[in-house]
């Protein structure tokens, strides 16, 4: 059903008089530009303001006080007296739900105008033009008074009794962590933080894999390896055959997946990759929603990881990804299901030519170069109090400097083929406990995470 926005102007405007709760509820999200009619505009700018400073509304002769001309007095009084023809038992439910509606269609409206006057001035940034259209979009004038403690009590210790609520995580010393598993019905966003190389993406892939295995249907969504490496690497934790053995055990890594299908025939995992840092989490609400609309059910999202989604909103990294998962978990709500993601703990160098040093600071060379805003390129070991120097996230300005002489590090090679550079008291969680070169590293020690171990071999080559 439309609505017709001009003569919702007068019940908006109205109800803003007689209502405080409807004006704090609605005023972020008015602008003078959506009314038609500029003097109703200008009245509603009057009761809003007088709002703001007295926390009260104000009477009609109060509003009329700050009415400058006889136009603007004789339009008021002509809308007041227009006030008779409404309705004054409105449904709330319908009045907050059509003055949404009234705020989207002005606001898209409006975004729309401004757009194609940036277009036409050659000014097309698609980013910030899909950001102001969401905005638009996501107007929500919420009127649920949520849950009283006292007389829900009933429906508090339910869901603490309930054990199906949750789901495993397949290992209880972390359902044991996150209180029982993760929230069924969603609302919740888990986010486990890690160094870099240190097997984010392997733990979420086992994770997708212990929740599938009961009976669920799980989303993968990748942001950085193909779906078919990601595929595989899920295989080989159903099968437990080790990926390097692949070539020579297709055939039964094909019969060993189909049997675990056959045991568990409700269980799916779907995988799909974007590329990195090319989708907003509210482009991925899209992409998700569509996925259900084809007929899958969600029981489970796994996001590998929030980092990598994009972002329009925020001056820096911190600001960004606070962003993005604070969208993240709205999504929770909206799909009713728990989202599992990680984050990587530690920063990496800045324009960093050396692979493998990626989140370990305390190794990064004196005499590797970066670009200050002049142009000039400098040692970051020559760097000053103040300079301004070129990151990922524009121009940020030096505030303190440590670390000017070079420090020993050590290249550790594992059986894998990976190298990292450490320094000489960086702790490894080992078979025998956490260590460092320092503390007698050795060729043949097992480098541990939370999901695998891998054989490592040292070198002792100074970089």
């Amino acid at each position: 059903m439309n609505l017709d926005l001009d003569y919702f102007e007068k019940i908006l405007v109205r109800q803003s008089l007689i209502d405080s709760s409807y004006l704090t509820a609605i005023a972020d999200y008015v602008k003078p530009d959506y009314f038609t009619d500029k003097r109703i505009a200008k009245y509603f700018e009057i009761v809003q303001t007088y709002y703001d400073k007295h926390q009260s509304l104000p009477s009609l002769t109060e509003v009329k006080a700050y009415l400058t001309d006889d136009n603007l007095r004789n339009g008021f009084k002509n809308l007041v007296s227009s006030f008779k023809e409404l309705d004054s038992n409105l449904n709330k439910d319908e009045l907050y739900s059509n003055t949404e509606s009234f705020l989207k269609e002005k606001s898209v409206y409006h975004t729309l105008l401004k757009v194609a006057q940036e277009v036409s001035e050659g000014n097309i940034d698609t980013p910030t033009i899909l950001d102001q259209f969401e905005r638009s979009c996501n107007i929500n004038l919420v009127t649920d008074k949520g849950l009283e403690i006292f007389s829900g009590i009933d429906l508090i210790a339910d869901d603490i009794l309930n054990v199906d609520a949750y789901i495993s995580s397949g290992w209880p010393w972390l359902d044991d962590l996150i209180n029982a598993g993760f929230r069924r019905d969603g609302k919740a966003l888990y986010i486990f933080a890690g160094q870099s190389n240190i097997g984010k993406s392997i733990f979420l892939g086992n994770i997708a894999a212990n929740i599938a295995r009961q009976g669920k249907t799980v989303l993968v969504i990748s942001l950085e390896m193909s779906e078919l490496l990601y595929a595989k690497r899920i295989c080989s934790n159903i099968t437990k055959i080790p990926m390097r053995e692949f070539e020579t055990a297709a055939e039964s890594l094909r019969f060993s997946v189909k049997e675990e299908h056959k045991r568990l025939p409700d269980s799916k995992i779907f995988i799909k990759e974007f590329p990195p840092s090319t989708i907003t989490p509210k482009q991925l609400t899209s992409f998700i929603q569509r996925f259900k609309d084809s007929g899958e059910n969600v029981d489970a999202i796994v996001i590998d990881y929030v980092n990598l989604l994009h972002s329009t909103v925020g001056s820096n990294s911190y600001e960004r990804v606070k962003y993005i998962c604070e969208q993240v978990r709205a999504m929770s709500y909206i799909f009713k299901c728990p989202i599992i993601s990680a984050t990587q703990l530690n920063r990496s160098a800045y324009n960093t030519n050396n692979p493998g040093m990626e989140g370990l600071s305390e190794c990064i060379e004196v005499n590797q170069l970066i670009e200050l805003r002049s142009g000039e390129m400098i040692k970051i070991g020559d760097l000053k109090f103040g300079q301004q120097i070129k990151t990922n996230d524009g121009y940020k300005t030096v505030t303190q400097t440590h670390h000017k002489k070079i420090k020993k590090c050590f290249r550790i090679k594992l059986k894998s083929g990976k190298e990292i550079i450490v320094s000489e008291k960086h702790k490894f969680p080992t078979n025998r406990g956490r260590i460092s070169i320092n503390d007698g590293l050795n060729v043949g020690d097992k480098l541990n995470s939370l999901t695998s171990s891998v054989a490592a071999t040292l070198t002792t080559e100074v970089v």
